[in-house]
């Protein structure tokens, strides 16, 4: 390894990362900087070091071509060395997934993790600016999801506004440390330094000028040294490579070159052969990676010929042989040859490349930033390939796949009907890769004669555009009335929106009403949703099961709703109906195997089946998860859901604080923290709990609502309502109470078992016989501790204490905090309420059936535990805490 010259700092800063790396902090370092300022010599050093240093090294070097190819960039890195972060059976398992980017990206994670364990890395993406998607969606996934992992992330970039890099850096900063090394021009003195080392003896004067010209870049040092890079070339415009047509992939650098590169790189070229200039220049035009079988075949040649001819170019310092394919040593040499390639040449090249690789059969994806090049607008043939190439790329790589798609319909002129064809295709399209603001807009335009279409915008395309946006318009909620109009569509479309209207009014036109006038597939299958949404909506849910049963049998067409979220909703209902366990396996299985672009909901979905088996911990990681990938996505709708789930658990665990801070307005969780904090009047607002709240039976029967019970059973009578209501309605009959808990031991509920226990429990405690009361309240406290549940248990391990049970050891119930609200007993908590609303001493004694002087006695407690020496101090912080008040 050659001494790196000039960036001892940013070296030291990288090796600083790694100490950290090894003692346990996670961190990313990105290094931007110029082509040629040395950024993958510094990747080397670091890499060199951390090697010695007992890193596990993974590095990979993304390249221009990889956007039509997912996970292309990252692949290397994943796989090389004798113990490589993935074996081949996980890697052929991830392959699988290619198809479901958020899965395989998670899945990649959980691997990668596994093989980290105990182990310190350093993983190395060089070029990162060519990554292809997926592999920047990775990154983003596994540095944050292994943010306590023992890992060293290193990118290296060139500078891109809004690029891979600065996409990555917003997405992880708030998880690990990030490092930005921004590389600026060597100093004189270190390009001399390193002139002397690569020539292992002193710079003579007449080089060391020379060296003065490279502007501080170690790359042209290095080029100058070895005779591809003339300081003397004729001054003027510097020149400029300049690809012609837009490459799919990023393209060879656009802005001037040193002229002396360019002179350089033509010199050495004329002391190669006739068949070696041919190669590099064809090799130029193919792109950063090329296959020597390719070029071979364009210029009609046997491979064996040109091995020769490929050797000139290695040796001449050009080409470098990476095994599977051929590099140019450096981008910026690749950029200084075609510079002097005539565009004219380069079009013509571009033309036989992309005709060449469609007939071997090797894709239109492939052939794509070929045709790009030199596609004119009217060229039906480039829009027809490039469609092709857009759908080739949507299952794997659809942000590519919406770039290509917008190319083509750019192609098209504005009053040709063809351009309002593939204007259908690109709403299609972004709306498969997630861009749905951008779909909308693009469809607003093409439909509402902008310059963007003025051909005729006839019924049929109207009704074609929105039922692409309409499925996934009913998912946000953002279905639009007046957009499901289009007079004169045909009558499957016509009909297809008339259902859509359905779903924003059920109550206008009742879905059992409209079925037996549809003759469309589709449309019956949206109606059925419709009344899906609506049974399940008034709780009945065995009804809207079987809704969503019958509306999945359709086969998916235009306008669809989408199988995924008929799929979560029917799992919904059938946890619903006595199916909770079976609901709950299929829902971890989708969250591997379902539609990605509905994460958000399934992971909603599954955190709450998660809760209502009393898998807490898992619950919790899920709606934690869930968090990510809707931040991520920008699909924001359901975090107010996934809160509930996340403040319901606090409020299991007792942690009042953290629930408060999720509970926003949420009424029910406010209600709930309310008799958290000892207002037993709250209890009145658990009668409002919503239809869709998470386990919604437990609240009602924690509101003694025997009348919406009776109502819950009406509606759908499980096993849980059943058994609800039946204990609610007992009263303190302890017959009644007692066959009510043994009902409930079928509905796969613990939480809502253990609530039962409980309150069969105390009932035999108060009045009936004390051995099967302590023994019930057991069962309930052993329940809740095994789940976690810490809050309901600590409050039946007082019960039980006060009742002068005794035990060798108690459930692991956390001690109470010494300070703070949490420290406060429910008593302290009931008079710190009453103060705050105005009570006296002897008011509020009378309100809660104790002496004055008791409580006297419990104030100084609170007081002294919340650091408050006044009601004034006091009042001022309970309005501080509780939003509503907690008597709102």
């Amino acid at each position: 390894m050659q001494v790196l010259r000039g960036r001892s700092e940013e070296l030291g800063r990288l090796l600083e990362a790694l100490r950290a790396a090894a003692e346990g902090t996670a961190s990313l370092a990105v290094v931007s900087g110029e082509p040629g300022l040395g950024k993958s010599a510094l990747l080397g050093a670091a890499v060199e070091q951390a090697g010695r240093q007992g890193f596990l090294v993974a590095q990979a070097t993304a390249q221009q071509t990889d956007d039509i190819s997912p996970l292309s960039s990252l692949a290397p890195a994943l796989r090389a060395g004798r113990e490589p972060l993935i074996d081949t059976e996980r890697f052929m398992e991830l392959a699988a997934l290619n198809t479901q980017p958020l899965w395989l990206a998670e899945r990649l994670a959980d691997f990668v993790g596994r093989r980290l364990d105990g182990t310190k890395a350093l993983i190395v993406l060089d070029d990162a600016q060519w990554s292809d998607p997926l592999t920047a969606f990775s990154l983003r996934v596994m540095i944050a999801r292994l943010s306590s992992h023992q890992v060293l992330w290193l990118v290296a970039t060139r500078p891109a506004p809004g690029g891979v890099a600065d996409q990555l850096v917003h997405a992880v900063q708030t998880q690990v440390p990030v490092h930005a090394i921004e590389l600026g021009p060597l100093s004189a003195e270190a390009i001399q330094d390193l002139a002397k080392d690569r020539l292992n003896s002193p710079v003579e004067s007449g080089l060391a000028l020379q060296l003065a010209g490279v502007q501080g870049s170690p790359f042209l040092a290095e080029q100058l040294i070895a005779g591809l890079y003339l300081d003397n070339a004729a001054p003027g415009t510097p020149a400029t490579a300049t690809p012609v047509g837009p490459l799919l992939s990023a393209p060879a650098p656009t802005g001037p070159l040193p002229p002396g590169l360019v002179e350089g790189v033509r010199r050495r070229s004329t002391g190669l052969s006739e068949n070696a200039r041919t190669l590099v220049r064809t090799a130029a035009v193919f792109g950063s990676e090329f296959r020597l079988e390719d070029v071979a075949a364009l210029m009609s040649e046997p491979v064996a010929k040109l091995a020769s001819a490929l050797d000139e170019a290695i040796q001449a310092g050009l080409l470098t042989d990476a095994g599977s394919a051929l590099r140019f040593q450096h981008e910026l040499l690749r950029s200084a040859t075609l510079a002097d390639i005539p565009p004219s040449a380069q079009r013509a090249l571009h033309g036989a490349i992309a005709a060449q690789l469609i007939a071997a059969g090797r894709g239109a994806a492939v052939a794509a930033p070929h045709v790009l090049a030199v596609a004119q607008p009217g060229d039906t043939a480039a829009v027809s390939t490039l469609r092709q190439a857009a759908q080739e790329l949507l299952a794997t790589m659809s942000t590519t796949a919406a770039e290509v798609i917008q190319h083509a319909f750019d192609l098209t002129g504005i009053d040709d009907p063809l351009r309002a064809e593939v204007g259908v295709d690109v709403v299609a399209v972004l709306l498969a890769a997630y861009q749905y603001d951008r779909a909308k807009a693009f469809a607003d335009d093409l439909l509402s004669g902008t310059a963007l279409y003025h051909g005729p915008v006839t019924p049929d395309l109207r009704a074609s555009i929105q039922l692409h946006l309409a499925p996934r318009q009913w998912v946000t909620g953002r279905l639009e009335r007046q957009a499901l109009f289009a007079p004169g569509a045909a009558p499957h479309l016509t009909e297809r929106l008339t259902a859509y209207r359905t779903l924003l009014a059920p109550d206008e036109v009742a879905p059992a009403d409209l079925l037996p006038r549809l003759t469309d597939p589709v449309a019956r299958a949206i109606v059925l949703a419709a009344a899906a949404e609506s049974a399940r909506a008034e709780g009945r849910y065995a009804t809207a099961r079987d809704y969503y049963v019958r509306a999945r049998e359709t086969a998916p067409d235009l306008g669809s709703p989408p199988d995924a979220l008929l799929e979560v909703g029917e799992l919904y209902c059938r946890a619903e109906t006595d199916e909770l366990p079976a609901a709950l396996q299929r829902s971890r299985e989708l969250m591997t195997a379902g539609d990605w672009q509905s994460a958000a909901h399934l992971s909603l979905l599954h955190a709450r089946l998660e809760y209502a088996s009393g898998n807490l911990d898992a619950a919790e990681k899920e709606a934690k998860a869930g968090l990510w990938w809707m931040k991520d996505l920008h699909d924001t709708a359901l975090i107010p859901a996934t809160h509930q789930v996340l403040a319901l658990i606090a409020l299991l665990r007792n942690h009042l604080t953290e629930a408060r801070e999720l509970a926003g307005t949420d009424s029910t969780i406010n209600a709930l923290l309310a008799l958290a904090d000892g207002d037993d009047k709250a209890i009145t607002r658990l009668r409002d709990v919503p239809q869709e709240f998470p386990e919604r039976i437990d609240v009602l029967v924690r509101a003694d609502a025997e009348d919406l019970l009776a109502a819950q059973v009406a509606a759908s009578p499980s096993a849980a309502a059943l058994g609800a209501h039946e204990l609610v309605a007992a009263g303190n009959d302890l017959k009644r109470l007692a066959a009510a808990a043994e009902q409930l031991r079928s509905a796969d509920r613990p939480l809502l078992q253990a609530l039962a226990a409980d309150r069969y429990g105390r009932a035999e405690l108060e009045t009936g016989d004390r051995a099967t009361g302590v023994a019930t309240l057991e069962e309930a406290l052993d329940t809740l501790t095994k789940l976690g549940a810490t809050g309901p248990a600590a409050r039946i391990q007082a019960v039980l204490q006060a009742a002068g049970v005794r035990r060798r050891r108690w459930a692991a119930v956390p001690a109470r905090a010494e300070a703070g609200w949490e420290a406060l007993t429910p008593m302290e908590r009931r008079v710190a309420l009453l103060v705050a609303e105005g009570h006296t001493n002897r008011s509020a004694a009378e309100e809660l059936v104790i002496s004055a002087s008791t409580v006297g006695t419990h104030l100084r407690s609170v007081f002294g535990k919340l650091g408050v020496n006044s009601r004034v101090q006091l009042t001022r912080l309970v309005l501080e805490r509780f939003a509503p008040p907690p008597n709102a």
